[in-house]
This record gives structure tokens, C-alpha cells and sequence, in this order.
């Protein structure tokens, strides 16, 4: 998979969609995407809990940043916000084109250092909670490896 000199662009945004969305539509979204984000050799982890979207893609940068203005063009979402944006040497998320949880309110109240970030409105001051989240993100690659 593809990598400029710099390595491997991982961008990590959240955002809160427009419209709940339920999970039949999750899965539809997700087989669309996929074989797309398989061409541009992206691989990523989206999770999507009442509305809120965080999402890691990783990947050559134009390819990441091809599709993260697709994803802040489109009108599913708003507040779309950077959490992270770095180069990396090795992909957190190497074997799935699109990996995808919906996370249950349960799942996130079972998460201790995530609450606060869960209080919060997607969108609004997540820089102060950024660890939050990719602890988050680490738990269930792990968790749905």
C-alpha cells in the first residue's frame, strides 16, 4: 500500500451526522465505501455511536485527503473536525479497508476515560479530549481484530 517520503498519513476526524442513521444503513454505507477505499489502498476504523462519527483513515496523503473532503462535502455530515493529523511509519488498521463498529451507549458507559469525551457534543472542544478517543479507537481494534 502506498506511502509518500513522509510515511503513512493517519488522519482521525469526528463528526455528527445530520440525520441518525440506523444500522442496515451503516452496513450499506460501508460495503459502498470499501472497494474504494481498497483502490486508493486507505484503511481506516469508523465508529458510529447515536450520531456522533469518529473515523481514522490511513494512507498515502493525497488519497486520505481525496476522501476526507468527500466525507466534509457531504451533507450526511456536520461539525466535521480534525482530531489528529500525523505521518506514521506502520498502519494502526493494515488488514481492513474500512473496518466499522456501531457502539452501543452501553459499550461507551463501560468506557471510563471515555466519558467525558462522551459528554461532550461532537464538534465542540474535542482537541481537549483527543486521547479520549483514539484510547477508543486502540480498544476496539483490539477488541474486533
Amino acid at each position: 500500500m502506498h506511502s509518500d517520503a513522509r510515511g503513512i498519513l493517519t488522519l482521525t476526524y469526528t463528526s455528527a451526522t445530520t440525520h441518525l442513521m440506523s444500522v442496515a444503513q451503516l452496513v450499506e454505507l460501508i460495503e459502498q465505501i470499501r472497494p474504494k477505499n481498497e483502490r486508493l489502498g486507505l484503511t481506516g476504523l469508523l465508529l458510529y455511536s447515536g450520531g456522533n462519527v469518529i473515523q481514522t483513515l490511513e494512507g498515502a496523503s493525497a488519497a486520505v485527503y481525496e476522501v476526507f473532503d468527500a466525507i466534509r462535502a457531504d451533507p450526511r455530515h456536520g461539525e466535521v473536525c480534525i482530531v489528529d493529523r500525523r505521518y506514521v511509519d506502520d498502519r494502526s488498521f493494515a488488514t481492513w479497508s474500512m473496518g466499522f463498529r456501531n457502539v452501543t451507549a452501553r459499550e461507551v458507559a463501560d468506557l471510563q476515560d471515555f466519558n467525558e469525551f462522551a459528554r461532550q457534543s461532537v464538534g465542540h472542544a474535542l482537541v481537549d479530549h483527543a486521547a479520549s478517543a483514539f484510547e477508543l479507537l486502540e480498544t476496539f481494534r483490539l477488541n474486533t481484530a
